[in-house]
């Protein structure tokens, strides 16, 4: 009796302990579950496109204004343009038209619209704003043109100023997901990091409390076990 009680008291405290953690972490594997990656990613408001082949004269590496050496550099399209885009060794990002050599970073507002409604699905005039500081939901380069979707979804299109390159897609399907990730993996911050102190105490105390249920469970059972070959 003195094993039962004990262990029933402790898989009580442990119960309170870890019972909301438990009730979040299944909450947030039940969203992830049903809404589709896909959804979340906005995948189905892209525009599937392919990049037409480059000319064949284009302008060097070697002949692009830079003030310190290119450590990498990479043939594309900005729009209809064919660029170079460049990373110096200082780290610094450009990019160049691939035509005449000419600097087309930072791109302006209206490139950066135009880049928008090329890569999804708009229906409404969208709206761009510059950024220097990175909201929560933003984890790429800065600064970074945000063009504002005027859809129900609220999805807004992160441009980096230096690339032309789109750096993510954040909608309200998104956020919902990320509120429900960072409760699943108990990183209330950015949902970064799953492999944190928080996590694995929690793991812990789930483990401890499983345990003591066991325990209830095989003493239950024995004296059950013991009470009906008594009456039988």
């Amino acid at each position: 009796m003195t094993l039962l009680r004990w262990t029933l008291r402790f898989h009580k405290w442990v119960a309170l302990v870890i019972g909301i953690p438990i009730v979040l972490w299944l909450a947030g594997g039940f969203v992830m579950s049903v809404i589709p990656i896909e959804t979340v990613r906005s995948e189905h408001k892209i525009i599937k496109q392919s990049e037409p082949a480059l000319p064949d004269s284009l302008v060097s590496v070697s002949a692009l204004k830079t003030d310190t050496p290119v450590k990498f550099a990479e043939t594309g399209w900005l729009l209809d343009t064919p660029v170079w885009r460049v990373v110096l060794m200082d780290g610094t990002a450009l990019m160049f038209s691939a035509v005449d050599g000419e600097r087309l970073s930072p791109i302006n507002e209206d490139t950066a619209l135009k880049i928008a409604q090329r890569d999804v699905k708009i229906i409404e005039p969208p709206e761009a704003k510059l950024l220097d500081k990175a909201p929560s939901e933003y984890k790429g380069p800065l600064p970074v043109w945000a063009v504002q979707t005027q859809d129900s979804d609220a999805l807004t299109i992160y441009i980096d100023t230096n690339t032309g390159k789109v750096r993510g897609r954040r909608s309200n399907v998104w956020r919902f997901y990320d509120f429900f990730w960072k409760l699943h993996v108990m990183d209330y911050d950015d949902g970064e990091d799953f492999n944190h102190p928080l996590l694995y105490i929690a793991a812990g105390i789930a483990l401890l409390f499983a345990f003591s249920g066991m325990i209830l469970l095989v003493i239950r059972l024995r004296r059950n076990l013991i009470i009906w070959r008594t009456h039988r």
